[in-house]
Formats: structure tokens, C-alpha cells, sequence
């Protein structure tokens, strides 16, 4: 006989059992636990910031992706079932500009309202930042680091650059520091790697047993001329100013055109937000010499504002 299923006025799903009592009698009145539908207000809340960013599609889904194993979890944990040992380390690959820290401080946050993290702090640093001088000082210098991310991320960019003098340099020293305490820590920190795409897929060939070490891997795909476009003109209003429809043809040439040109190391939204505040001067340069103002007048970025030339300093 089918088990009735009864949906309650609050949402609730009760489960009704036919229990076969003993003689074969049948108890219509047994129930299982109810099961009540979560809301995930953390996550409306986590993806409402993602969708102020503009593109990066596949990495808002693996956000999701990330809350709702974690999410699970928990709920297996509290109900005795075996759940996944949560290791949350990643390897962000990109060029600049693709929003890795900005993701990187969204993650952060997700994970301390979580409860994974105590703090969710970002701690940014580089190859300086841990590689020392002489023997033992970049150990201590890489456990000081990790001790300043204890409850948060430790975000490691252009992380390649640790591998690269070879096997007597100090960057050995340091990435062997970092996997001791991407074992023995790692329910207190996590540690983000970023860097360039190809760098980084040498930089895990120097130690084969490395990439095993990150679950996530995240790519981040350079903008679209459209998208680069749109950051710009947010970027514009975000400072309360306005493209002229020349200045925005003009922006939009000028993008695809660097596009093609620097390819391989394209800078993304770093590129667009220099062009943004070179503007933004010019058009301060211009209008220094009026006499009156208005609030047009001092919103409207024209053409001749947009000061770009072949070898502008906004190409970097």
C-alpha cells in the first residue's frame, strides 16, 4: 500500500508509515522525523554580492557549489551520517584583474558565517612576504604569516614566483612550510594560491604531490569587451559620472584594441579602473579653468577626456 504523504499548513512534510504491527495488523499513525525546507538566507545574501560583479558566471557556480557541500555536511554531522573531512584550500588562475582578491574576501566571508572560519579575514601577501634572507628565516617568516591568517585566508598572489631559483633558493622553503600547515591547520586557515595560468600549472609540476592538496581550482576567464565596458561606465557612475556616447564609443575601441594587443597578460579591470582615474584627472584639468558650474558640467566625461595614446601608461 502507498505511504500517504501530508503537507501541513506551516510547510512541514510529514511522512505517514503503514507499520506492519505483530499478527499483521497495520498502523496507519506511525511517522518519520519531519523535514523542514531550509531558507538560505546566507547564500541569497553571498550570491546578491556576486551579482553586483559583473561576468565570472563559472565562479559564482562554484560558490554555490562550495555553500551547498558544506551546508550538507552539517546536516549529515548532525544526524551521525560520515561526512567529508573539509578541506577548503584553492588555487585561483588568472590574469590580473580578474577579481580573484575580490572573490577571495566573498569566500572569506561565506565561510566565517559558516562557521568554518572564526574571523574570515584576508591576509594578501607575496613572495616578499615569506621568503627571507637566510636559513630558517623564511620558515619563520611563512609560520608568522599563517599565525596573522589564523581564522581567515591567507591570499598568496603571483604564488609562482616561490618556485622559481630552483632547488637551492628560499621559495623551497617556504611552499614546504605552507603544505606543513595546509595539513597540521587546517581547520584554522585557509590558503588561497593565485597567479597567471600557466605559472601556476608549472608551479604545481615542481611538487607532484601539491595540486592533490587544493580541491578547488577556480579560473578566471579575462572580461569580454562588453564586460570591460560595463565595469567601466559601473565604475563611472559609482563616482557619480557620466559618459558622453563619443567618449563611450571611443572607450570601447580602445578596449578591444589593448585586448588583442597584450593578449597573453592582459591587466582586465586593473587596466579599465587606470583609464577610469586618468579620466577622471583630465576632465579636472579641463574644467579647472571655468568660471561656472554646474552639475552637468561636472558629471559628463567627454571624448577629449579619455587623454589614450598607443603607449598610454594605462596599457599596464
Amino acid at each position: 500500500m502507498e505511504q500517504p504523504i501530508r503537507l501541513k499548513d506551516n510547510g512541514q512534510i510529514n511522512v505517514v508509515l503503514n507499520t506492519v504491527k505483530r499478527g499483521g495488523e497495520v498502523s496507519p499513525n506511525s511517522t518519520i522525523e519531519t523535514v523542514h525546507q531550509p531558507k538560505h538566507e546566507l547564500l541569497v545574501e553571498i550570491e546578491d554580492q556576486l551579482r553586483h560583479l559583473i561576468g565570472m558566471e563559472e565562479i559564482k557556480k562554484m560558490i554555490h557549489e562550495i555553500y551547498a557541500w558544506i551546508f550538507i555536511n552539517k546536516k549529515r554531522e548532525e544526524l551521525n551520517l560520515k561526512a567529508e573531512k573539509q578541506v577548503l584550500h584553492m588555487l585561483f588562475k588568472g590574469n590580473p584583474g580578474t577579481g580573484k582578491t575580490t572573490v577571495a574576501r566573498v569566500i572569506g566571508q561565506l565561510f566565517l558565517k559558516m562557521g568554518v572560519l572564526s574571523k574570515g579575514h584576508l591576509i594578501e601577501a607575496e613572495r616578499a612576504d615569506l621568503v627571507g634572507e637566510y636559513i630558517g628565516h623564511t620558515a619563520q617568516k611563512t609560520r608568522d604569516l599563517v599565525k596573522k591568517a589564523n581564522g581567515g585566508i591567507l591570499f598568496i598572489d603571483e604564488a609562482y614566483s616561490l618556485g622559481r631559483g630552483g632547488e637551492k633558493d628560499f621559495g623551497k622553503e617556504a611552499i614546504d612550510t605552507l603544505v606543513k600547515h595546509m595539513e597540521d591547520k587546517h581547520g584554522d586557515f585557509v590558503l588561497i594560491l593565485a597567479g597567471y595560468s600557466s605559472e601556476m600549472d608549472y608551479f604545481l609540476s615542481l611538487n607532484p604531490g601539491l595540486k592533490s592538496r587544493f580541491p578547488f581550482i577556480l579560473e578566471f576567464q579575462d572580461y569580454s569587451v562588453k564586460e570591460l565596458l560595463d565595469i567601466a561606465k559601473k565604475m563611472f557612475v559609482d563616482r557619480e559620472y557620466i559618459l558622453s556616447r563619443e567618449a563611450e564609443y571611443r572607450l570601447r575601441d580602445y578596449i578591444q584594441k589593448a585586448k588583442l594587443e597584450n593578449r597573453a597578460h592582459f591587466s582586465n579591470g586593473r587596466f579599465v579602473r587606470n583609464i577610469v582615474e586618468k579620466s577622471i584627472r583630465t576632465q579636472a584639468t579641463r574644467l579647472v579653468l571655468e568660471t561656472e558650474f554646474n552639475r552637468e558640467l561636472l558629471m559628463r566625461i567627454e571624448e577629449k577626456d579619455l587623454f589614450i595614446s598607443d603607449k598610454s601608461e594605462t596599457m599596464n
